[in-house]
């Protein structure tokens, strides 16, 4: 998803739509962000599971889109096959502008080259200098999504704290051929069975056992991806 973001502007923004149902953007991506809050829903489909950031020690959790880089299997032709669409995804060619130093604002910027961007036909942003309920709703979207990865980044790093993500290789078979996938952080269900009961009992006022545990029944959909490349051959 690159294309330079530039801070959205009626005088400069007033002609331009956005054309729905477009997701060339992320057809060579295997991963994408997902917040805990989307989990539940995601699950069902794609292997959730954690990256971690050398940089900076961060983790982030991801949905599996395929099973080796440049790999989207729930994209062709532009069109999504599956059912949940990530919000990272939904949120394109609108994205966040963040100012460093000034905390707690954000500002709503476009990708003008995206080809999800016309002056022809879409959705328009402006009715004059108005913004279009279309956008006064991609924007609450936007900050929706931003608070809740802001929450799920703090989250992760409690999870972290309590040395609940362990670094594993997962092992599929796609017709025959073993695969390994490295770099991914798992839920350690042993660890997470010897928390203690007042630990235990903080990640369920948190609302964080319906996310672990999704996570973890999710690991399942790595076979379905597997089943899908060798449909897709």
């Amino acid at each position: 998803m690159s294309n330079q973001i530039t801070l959205i502007d009626h005088t400069k923004h007033g002609d331009l739509k956005i054309i729905p149902s477009d997701f060339s953007h992320v057809a060579d991506q295997h991963i994408v962000p997902v917040t805990l809050h989307e989990i539940a829903r995601a699950a069902t489909e794609y292997p959730i599971v954690f990256v971690k950031n050398t940089d900076t020690g961060e983790f982030q959790s991801v949905a599996m889109l395929g099973l080796k880089p440049g790999q989207n299997l729930s994209v062709k032709d532009g069109k999504w096959l599956g059912l949940y669409i990530p919000a990272v995804v939904r949120d394109y060619p609108l994205g966040l502008i963040l100012n460093p130093d000034v905390k707690d604002k954000v500002w709503i910027g476009i990708r003008e080259e995206a080809k999800d961007v016309s002056k022809t036909e879409g959705q328009a942003l402006f009715e004059g200098e108005q913004e279009t309920p279309f956008l006064e709703s991609r924007k609450k979207a936007l900050i929706k999504h931003f608070e809740e990865d802001q929450s799920t980044r703090s989250i992760l790093g409690l999870l972290a704290e309590k040395e609940l993500l362990v670094s594993q290789t997962l092992t599929v078979d796609v017709a025959g051929e073993k695969r390994n996938i490295n770099g991914l952080y798992l839920i350690d269900e042993q660890k997470l069975n010897q928390l203690s009961d007042e630990d235990f009992l903080d990640l369920k006022k948190r609302g964080l056992l319906g996310p672990i545990f999704g996570h973890l029944g999710s690991l399942n959909q790595v076979n379905r991806l597997a089943r899908m490349e060798v449909l897709g051959r």
